[in-house]
């Protein structure tokens, strides 16, 4: 038997969080966070923060020598050629992650890839299915705003630099809408999980 893996994505602040989380407190599922691989690739002292600072120079780092994510936020979405150039010096990393990560757990187990680009990283062909968070626009857009405390328009930035949510829901074996209250979130997770098990 081979590993189940769910690809779980979503637009950003979808709600993918709240779903892995169910996974994992609910279902002890391991939960593989591209996002956490990305954190590792860029952090400090590592070679590529290093290529980073040469290219975009020592503003996009803090004052601890961390990188400044907002800064570096700032810079690739707004310039599309800059965020392409920037993918590809972490997806590699972040799928090698992936790998390595996934021959610690048995051959039939059942793990969770947590990946928001999932479809723009072109990474479909890591997982078994496809789960994609999704929810109503305003909500998106106010939720991102809350969250990461930002404008209407670098809300609106980070939405569209992201494939469209229908382009998403179109290629998911199962779609969780978050548009409601959590109850009714968790109640489609663990029929999703039912389901395609």
């Amino acid at each position: 038997m081979t590993q189940r893996i769910i690809g779980l994505t979503g637009g950003i602040a979808t709600g993918k969080t709240t779903v892995s989380d169910h996974l994992a407190t609910s279902h002890h599922l391991p939960i593989l966070d591209a996002d956490v691989y990305a954190r590792e690739a860029v952090a400090s002292g590592s070679p590529l923060l290093d290529t980073l600072s040469q290219r975009y120079g020592d503003n996009i780092l803090l004052d601890d020598g961390t990188l400044n994510r907002r800064q570096l936020g700032t810079i690739i979405f707004n310039d599309p050629t800059e965020k392409h150039w920037v993918e590809q010096q972490i997806h590699p990393f972040v799928r090698q992650r992936f790998t390595q990560v996934s021959r610690d757990y048995p051959a039939n187990a059942t793990l969770v890839y947590a990946i928001p680009l999932l479809f723009e990283a072109n990474l479909t062909h890591l997982v078994s299915e496809i789960w994609v968070v999704s929810c109503q626009p305003e909500q998106q857009q106010q939720r991102l705003m809350a969250r990461n405390n930002l404008s209407l328009v670098e809300a609106n930035a980070r939405i569209n630099n992201q494939l469209p949510l229908t382009e998403k829901i179109a290629q998911a074996d199962w779609v969780l809408d978050n548009s409601g209250d959590k109850s009714c979130l968790y109640q489609q997770i663990d029929n999703a999980l039912k389901s395609l098990s």
